[in-house]
């Protein structure tokens, strides 16, 4: 299985503009970060509660204020707890267009030599106040929010780059690397799979483990067992297919991988709360 086969398959913001931003509550379709990777980079803003972010094999507890990194090609995901949160993913080779003085130290970020830190010093004004700055006009889009959000990513990088929030990379072990590619490939069978019947043996065999070796190895990455996160996964689809068509319940939870329509009613309010119906409701409402 290749590396691509669990990319990320979405185009953020436009081809000319190639960044964009999303707002996340509890009413969010994918409020639950499952893990993925893209070939972005992405700014998390948390602005209230908490989230357990894994991001490859580092795990951070992020609480209101923080602003994470996630470098491209990083494998991420996580659960929010109470938690409201913004994003925004982004090219960062939108900065070297046109821009000469710039390119080499860019390019050192861009090829990894230089590491920024995942998770910023919360304490540091121009960093924050910046930040707000690209978030605001992102999420606003008024006349010229091109500009500012441009303008602010390049106060960002230099702030970073001034402050020194990064390291100076070093080569990942082998071993890593190894571990990194067998949790990338099981969360690639499931996002391919879900819909389908998985067993427990069906997963620890693609990471080439036993069952009981494979449960430790995978709540170690994701703090779940890998049925707790099938059925999570399962679920945050469920959320978008009861939002974006006009099937029944029956035929939505048959799509995601439950043949028990009870089994798959009981397994959402676990999750999210309520019932699926009254999950779509909430959303009516709201809207």
């Amino acid at each position: 299985m290749k590396f691509f086969d669990y990319k990320e398959k979405k185009q953020h913001g436009r081809f000319d503009f190639p960044i964009e931003f999303y707002h996340v509550d509890k009413s969010h379709p994918r409020y639950d970060m499952t893990y993925h990777w893209h070939t972005e980079w992405e700014i998390i803003r948390i602005l209230s509660g908490e989230f357990l972010i894994t991001i490859n094999d580092e795990k951070i507890l992020a609480k209101k204020g923080d602003i994470i990194f996630i470098q491209d090609g990083a494998l991420h995901g996580g659960t929010p707890n109470d938690c409201i949160y913004e994003c925004i993913v982004f090219d960062i080779k939108l900065l070297l267009k046109q821009n000469h003085i710039c390119t080499k130290l860019l390019q050192d970020i861009i090829l990894h030599n230089k590491l920024i830190n995942i998770k910023m010093p919360s304490n540091l004004t121009p960093l924050n106040l910046n930040c707000e700055f690209l978030f605001d006009s992102l999420g606003s889009k008024y006349d010229g929010y091109e500009f500012i959000t441009q303008g602010s990513l390049y106060n960002v990088i230099g702030i970073i780059l001034q402050n020194k929030l990064y390291t100076i990379n070093s080569t990942v072990s082998n071993k890593t690397e190894e571990k990194m590619l067998q949790f990338k490939k099981v969360i690639s069978m499931i996002e391919e799979n879900y819909s389908s019947t998985i067993t427990l043996n069906d997963l620890s065999k693609v990471a080439g483990m036993t069952p009981k070796y494979f449960c430790k190895f995978f709540q170690s990455m994701s703090n779940k067992t890998p049925i707790e996160y099938l059925n999570l996964y399962r679920i945050e689809s469920a959320c978008e297919q009861l939002l974006s068509t006009d099937l029944p319940v029956t035929d939505i939870a048959i799509n995601c991988g439950f043949n028990d329509v009870s089994y798959f009613i009981k397994t959402f309010k676990k999750y999210k709360g309520v019932t699926p119906k009254q999950y779509i409701k909430s959303r009516i409402l709201n809207n």
